[in-house]
């Protein structure tokens, strides 16, 4: 049996933002982008969990713990860089978002969403994708982005089998 994704098991989180955060700043630097202060503590927030993160929780950290006066169109301006460089994607069910496990490269995001502890596990399966766009191409369709959520238990949900 192969072993569940790290989001689902127990591990030091702060390596996951850590890593996030250094990938984020590459990415950046790489393509001559500015990774702002406050686009680098909205992406340190979001990864802050494995739980999709809304745009209102985050204003609520900015506000409580940092003390910034952000106001929601600069939240959302910071998680419009993040989505529009892959370094977050959005959960449409949930309107929420979730740190890119994958930023170094384009993809399409699907997601194991945990209806119990709200969990997002991100996989990147590229035969999901073809499948989606050949199914698309058949009825005519050009499929221009997607991103599948699908909802179910997470293994340390579900318990042992």
């Amino acid at each position: 049996m192969t072993q569940p994704p790290l989001a689902s098991r127990p591990h030091d989180h702060s390596h996951c933002v850590h890593h996030a955060l250094a990938e984020a700043e590459h990415i950046c630097a790489r393509q001559g982008l500015r990774l702002t202060a406050l686009r680098k503590r909205v992406l340190e927030l979001v990864w802050a969990s494995h739980k999709p993160l809304g745009a209102y929780d985050i204003l609520a950290v900015l506000s409580e713990a940092d003390g910034r006066r952000a106001a929601p169109p600069t939240v959302y301006r910071a998680l419009d860089f993040l989505l529009e460089h892959g370094l977050v994607h959005r959960i449409a069910s949930l309107n929420a978002f979730i740190g890119c496990s994958h930023p170094e490269h384009a993809h399409q995001g699907q997601f194991l969403i945990c209806r119990s502890c709200h969990a997002a596990i991100e996989l990147e399966q590229a035969a999901i994708s073809e499948a989606i766009v050949a199914g698309a191409a058949g009825v005519g369709f050009a499929v221009e982005g997607q991103t599948v959520e699908v909802i179910g238990l997470c293994a340390g949900c579900r318990g042992p089998l």
